[in-house]
């Protein structure tokens, strides 16, 4: 008998053919892959924290369906500003036929706009930048180094954000990783909000630039991650959107292979991919998974799923499939 909920057996029963059918096919073989004890590796691009993915993402994390992710800064740190500022977030359903001079209005009283969802500056930027102030600050001075994720974790960690929460934190996918210490992966934090914000510190003299660990250290620890972590059933790879979030750490296996020389190392053993990107010519986003053959990443057999479509309505339903709902 299925133990499968509702939304699973909609999609299974209606999901039948071409795009609708690939995400029933990528999602049985994230299951069968997690079964046969394989890990996987989900990347975030896009503005897919904005998009609310914590409600069906912090689940997944807590279940262990996931066991790394690499996301972009962006999403790094707008989970947590959706956790402490939901109530200010202005949606514009018209964002379409907005004028240059609503836009600049929009600006003007210091609104964000994400497509549809606008980001307020007082409450979500400024609240988390007066708190990593003191974080950054405390380790500068010591002499301490940690990735940006690092720093993030040591905040909501320390409860200091906790007085702001205004969704429930179980629909936050940063708390639900920070509270199993989930590896994490940000290539290019400096291209984010808080990014901006330490380098601007670091112009004033106020904060070393090398208080905050580099992209090149991040590939450095992904390179000794990925290796104790790939045997048997190796570890998947589960992208959302395309990108660095994607780009920078799926290279880490041909760069063990053809720069380490480690000629024992595991392809990725599972490769979905969830973009509205058409297949086009020179774009990362809109290449085909075979393609990725030819650079070492993906090997002849290794299961490949396309999905051509929307992330924000697509990954929560292959999650869904996931958590049996």
């Amino acid at each position: 008998m299925s133990t499968k909920g509702p939304i699973s057996q909609f999609i299974e029963k209606n999901y039948l053919h071409f795009n609708a059918a690939a995400l029933v096919d990528a999602a049985k073989g994230y299951e069968t892959h997690l079964l046969e004890g394989g890990k996987m590796m989900v990347t975030l691009a896009g503005a897919m924290s904005t998009a609310e993915l914590g409600k069906s993402l912090a689940e997944m994390i807590r279940q262990d369906k996931i066991q790394i992710i690499s996301c972009t800064g962006a999403n790094l740190e707008e989970d947590i500003m959706n956790l402490v500022a939901h109530n200010s977030y202005k949606r514009v359903p018209n964002y379409r036929d907005l004028s240059p001079e609503e836009e600049r209005d929009l600006l003007d009283n210091h609104f964000n706009r994400v497509t549809d969802t606008c980001i307020p500056e007082e409450e979500a930027f400024r609240r988390l930048q007066s708190h990593l102030y003191d974080i950054w600050n405390k380790a500068d001075k010591a002499g301490e180094r940690y990735f940006p994720h690092e720093f993030m974790y040591q905040m909501i960690n320390s409860g200091v954000l906790e007085q702001y929460y205004e969704i429930d934190p179980k629909d936050s996918w940063m708390v639900a990783a920070a509270e199993k210490n989930l590896p994490i992966v940000v290539p290019g934090w400096e291209d984010s909000t808080m990014g901006n914000i330490f380098a601007s510190y670091c112009i004033k003299g106020e904060f070393k630039a090398s208080t905050t660990k580099s992209g090149i250290e991040y590939m450095m620890w992904l390179a000794d991650w990925y290796p104790k972590n790939s045997a048997g059933k190796g570890v998947g790879f589960f992208q959302i959107g395309g990108g660095i979030a994607g780009d920078f750490p799926i290279c880490v296996v041909p760069m063990l292979y053809q720069d380490m020389e480690m000629h024992d190392i595991p392809f990725w053993s599972y490769f979905c991919q969830i973009s509205d990107s058409t297949t086009s010519y020179g774009s990362y986003s809109g290449a085909v998974p075979n393609e990725k053959i030819t650079w070492g990443k993906l090997d002849v057999d290794t299961p490949k799923y396309i999905i051509e479509s929307d992330a924000t309505i697509v990954a929560p339903l292959i999650f869904a499939y996931l958590l049996d709902q």
